[in-house]
């Protein structure tokens, strides 16, 4: 036993209180540590604890023994974590990073510490101790950024893709670029070489900030010498493609309770009418779905509403839903136009009550308005719209994102979402579950599916199908075949033939875990594309992550107390289980881009767990769980509102579900409560090109550095590659280069196609949650940004639009 002696002196009394923190820290791991071991988890943190109340107890004695028992916990520190997880940088910030910090108080204790009845040295400490802290240092740092996987990516041998659908030239016609939805531009005045030198052209503000659920996720398009774009409330604007100087602007009244999750408007449509005559009014046309469920119809050159269209330029898709409650029924997405058909389907709020609004999918004359069909998966002999006092099927999978249109086929292709209530199905239809998650080619001249794929079986993950599908020519055996790209938010890259639906590769249907709380709902089998995939390994316990030992051993105990059998683990209602990727991705509505002349697919992708549980029905009603439309959840929204508040939350964070046994809780991303930070390790982003043939890997990028990240919401502003969670996607050009903001760094940046590295970046002023754009004006090639924001990324706010271009002279 040590002899006690007052400390005297500051370092003394400095001993002291590191010897009492030590022997804390070493009961919360202790304790801790029980816990986990007794869960079937890692021994180390009861070692690593008990290890500390005695070095703790040793040193407040200022005893030598106590910085021997640290430095000899620290050493098989480091041997543990380099045994459990090697080489990974970001792996060992909580292994290491606080042991570290606390080595260096140790080492400065040495002064005043004296020799235990060992005869124990001071010196022998520091040396050995420097040593260690100086390999330690290097080990983390060198290994934070290491490089991906890397293949050489092939030069010019396209184009993969029917030119008259791939061409975008100076302008941007579509939503994704062109009619193929390959967000690609054939402009090369900006490339790799001068990149670096692109400087701000022009800013135009909308004026539009909702406040709250703010995320416009806003494409501009350009066609001639005009931008046209919508804001987050639908405002609709026209901008001097050269200036950037409104030449319109249109306001649809856009009430806020009509927001849904989030006031997004991806984009407007243009259509110009074949043989009119171009000087009579509405002769081309923007097109605008809006979030309280009109499609609005203005001249292109004027902003006037085309008064033959609708009423007074308007029509309302509400029609034979049933008046549904204020956003529960929005399009947020831009409308596709095939054969003159203007296609939309809508965004059903997410998580409110089983028997919801339906999902049916509309088509409309893109001239007169006037319905041309309505396809009602539950009534598919029918459609038109539903008799009077009859409605369209409620609660039936909808289509909110963006569809892509084939002219020459006659086909839209509809990337197809979950029945209302995503985390139960046992109520749910045969027709339901056959198009669930699914990609429906739909013929606009019937009305009717022409063939589906369905890449989720009786889907209770909310895996719906968020992104834009790309179509594009591949060569094949047999000859050239249109293909369709289809990116899911499992991470799955499907393609298929677009006039069949056949698998162009290989597709393996693999055993998949029963269980839950509905075992004879959950399919034997789900679909695996042998193509590429953008999912990663099961998660393990080693993956646990935070900013301490302590917090990871927390989730580290979370890991081990859920439900857990990997991919499509059933939900459970006992205990929380695990969803791996999350319903963020893969892939979402940012989708993917292709360089078709060098074959290259581009995509970035989450790579993020949520930590769920089904909530009994008694116990959601406690926690006052209710729909929008309920009138205790209004009653609770109003008392919020006049204390200056609002009930805005994550996805699926305490949604009711209400006609169901179950409410769920989503924790998106698992995020540690006090600290914020993600339970799993990171990277929680990438991006990957893909060759198109192959389906090979060619490189593979953590995305998004950690600038604005860090613990309790602190921005840490280190320029390191961490790999954030992110929302929108890219554009790919002629130049070389892919143009991409999207991450929560607020950055947007120009990557090297070649080798996946950043050539050039500039800081936003908002969040840029959005697809960027590129044109040619006059000469002069521009890459344009909105830089709206998004609340649920937890960027900053903003209603900028801006343009880049090089300095004039230059270009």
């Amino acid at each position: 036993m040590p002899r006690w002696t007052t400390p005297t002196g500051l370092g003394g009394w400095l001993t002291l209180l590191l010897g009492l923190l030590l022997a804390v820290i070493g009961l919360v791991l202790t304790v801790g540590g029980v816990q986990l071991a007794a869960l079937g988890g890692s021994w180390y943190y009861l070692l690593a604890g008990l290890a500390l109340i005695a070095s703790g107890f040793f040193l407040v004695y200022r005893d030598v023994r106590g910085a021997w028992i640290y430095g000899a916990t620290f050493i098989l520190t480091l041997v543990w974590a380099l045994w459990e997880k090697g080489l990974n940088g970001w792996a060992m910030i909580p292994r290491l990073v606080g042991p570290l910090v606390l080595m260096f108080l140790v080492l400065a204790t040495l002064p005043v510490l004296r020799p235990g009845r060992g005869g124990g040295r001071t010196a022998g400490v520091g040396t050995l101790g420097l040593a260690v802290l100086t390999v330690v240092f290097g080990l983390v740092v060198g290994q934070i950024n290491k490089p991906g996987v890397d293949s050489p990516v092939p030069g010019a041998r396209g184009p993969f893709g029917d030119p008259a659908l791939i061409k975008a030239g100076m302008d941007w016609p579509a939503y994704g670029g062109s009619d193929a939805a390959q967000r690609y531009s054939p402009l090369n005045q900006i490339n790799k070489d001068n990149v670096g030198q692109l400087e701000r052209a022009w800013t135009f503000r909308t004026g539009d900030l909702p406040g709250q659920r703010f995320g416009a996720e806003t494409t501009p398009l350009k066609i001639a010498d005009t931008i046209y774009l919508c804001s987050a409330r639908n405002k609709m604007f026209a901008l001097d493609a050269n200036t950037g100087k409104q030449k319109w602007a249109y306001d649809p009244k856009v009430p806020d309770d009509q927001i849904p999750y989030t006031a997004a408007c991806r984009g407007v449509t243009y259509y110009a009418v074949p043989n009119a005559d171009q000087a009579q009014p509405c002769a081309t046309r923007i097109i605008e779905g809006t979030l309280d469920g009109r499609i609005i119809a203005l001249d292109a050159k004027t902003g006037v509403p085309c008064p033959a269209f609708g009423t007074n330029g308007a029509i309302s898709i509400k029609e034979g839903m049933g008046d549904p409650y204020p956003g529960m029924v929005s399009i947020t997405s831009p409308p596709v136009i095939v054969r003159g058909i203007i296609v939309t389907g809508h965004q059903v709020l997410d998580g409110q009550k089983r028997w919801n609004a339906s999902g049916v999918i509309q088509g409309y004359d893109a001239v007169t308005g006037q319905m041309r069909f309505a396809w009602d998966m539950m009534r598919p002999e029918t459609t038109t719209t539903p008799p009077a006092g009859q409605t369209y099927t409620p609660g039936t999978p909808n289509m909110w994102t963006t569809a892509t249109g084939d002219e020459a086929l006659g086909l839209v292709y509809l990337p197809m979402g979950n029945s209302a209530a995503d985390y139960y199905s046992s109520l749910r239809r045969p027709q339901e579950d056959q198009y669930s998650s699914a990609l429906v080619a739909l013929d606009v001249t019937t009305g009717k599916p022409r063939w589906h794929y369905q890449t989720v079986r009786r889907d209770v993950w909310d895996y719906d199908l968020g992104s834009q599908v790309t179509l594009v020519d591949m060569p094949t055996a047999g000859g050239v075949t249109p293909a369709v790209i289809l990116p899911s938010k499992r991470g799955e890259i499907f393609v298929l033939d677009r006039r069949t639906g056949q698998p162009l590769h290989g597709v393996q249907d693999r055993p998949a875990p029963r269980g839950g709380v509905e075992p004879a709902q959950r399919a034997a089998t789900q679909p695996y594309s042998l193509f590429n995939t953008l999912a990663k390994p099961d998660l393990r316990e080693a993956d646990m992550w935070g900013m301490s030992p302590i917090d990871q051993m927390i989730c580290r105990i979370q890991f081990k107390k859920a439900s857990y059998q990997g991919q499509f683990t059933p939900p459970t209602a006992d205990r929380r289980f695990i969803e791996y990727p999350g319903y963020n991705g893969g892939s979402d509505w940012g989708s993917v881009a292709l360089d078709p002349r060098r074959g290259v697919i581009v995509a970035n992708y989450n790579d993020m767990p949520n930590y769920n549980r089904l909530v009994p029905r008694a116990e959601a009603d406690k926690l006052g769980w209710f729909p929008r439309d309920d009138p205790r959840y209004i009653a609770r929204e109003k008392e919020l509102a006049n204390r200056g508040g609002n009930l805005s939350k994550a996805e699926g964070a305490g949604d009711p579900q209400m006609g169901v046994p179950y409410a769920i809780d989503v924790n998106a991303g698992w995020r540690m409560p006090f600290t914020g930070l993600l339970c799993k390790e990171p990277p929680y982003g990438g991006i990957r090109a893909i060759d198109v043939q192959s389906g090979k890997t060619l490189w593979d990028r953590p995305f998004g550095t950690a600038r604005k990240n860090g613990p309790f919401g602190i921005p840490s502003m280190l320029p390191l590659e961490i790999g954030t969670p992110n929302n929108g996607g890219s554009v790919v050009t002629a130049g070389g280069l892919i143009f991409i903001a999207a991450a929560t760094d607020d950055l947007i940046r120009a990557i090297d196609i070649e080798t996946g590295k950043t050539v050039w970046s500039d800081v936003l002023p908002a969040g840029g949650q959005a697809n960027p754009m590129i044109y040619e004006q006059n000469g002069r090639q521009y890459l344009v940004i909105v830089a709206a924001g998004h609340h649920f990324m937890e960027t900053p706010e903003g209603d900028y639009v801006i343009a880049y271009a090089l300095p004039k002279g230059r270009a």
